[in-house]
């Protein structure tokens, strides 16, 4: 299965449709968002994709009532509060904003994840803990590294790349 992984889009209103394009050309079969989507008025733009959406809450995600109001009204996502566990046809993850340090590094070396998935420092990470596949997609948004990114996680080969963007 390949799942569409994104983070830290921070009202890029272009750069999300530039991440929704990549990931309907990658036909991934779900996407999974690690917060920090900032303003409401974005969760729209993800109404394009071709794949249900499965998001968290970041620490820069202020209105929570009415982020909760536009996924609701936006076809095919969801939102599951600040940490949702995927089951993606075996494959378990761990999606978390990443912000709370500790909470971050448990998840990361209980074992009892197949893959924790995260955002919040901007930097993209794929890597391996023993078992454990450890993927920050990096910022969608470009605003902090200047550079934009997203992630592909195949359950299959248990692994993820980095994809970037053109800004």
């Amino acid at each position: 299965m390949l799942i569409g992984l994104i983070s830290d889009t921070h009202d890029n209103l272009p750069m999300i449709e530039k991440a929704v394009k990549k990931l309907n050309e990658e036909n991934v079969a779900l996407v999974l968002h690690a917060g920090d989507y900032i303003s409401p008025f974005v969760i729209p733009k993800f109404k394009t994709l071709n794949a249900p959406l499965i998001g968290v809450f970041g620490n820069n995600d202020g209105d929570h009532e009415f982020l909760k109001k536009r996924f609701r009204e936006t076809p095919n996502c969801t939102i599951r509060g600040r940490f949702a566990e995927v089951n993606a046809e075996g494959f378990k993850i761990a999606l978390l904003h990443g912000d709370e340090t500790e909470l971050l590094n448990a998840l990361i070396n209980c074992g009892g994840f197949d893959a924790v998935v995260h955002g919040h420092s901007h930097a993209n990470v794929s890597r391996k803990n023993e078992k454990t596949l450890i993927v920050n997609p990096g910022e969608t948004c470009g605003y902090l590294t200047g550079k934009a990114t997203i992630a592909l996680l195949d359950t299959t080969k248990r692994e993820a790349k980095i994809v970037e963007l053109t800004l």
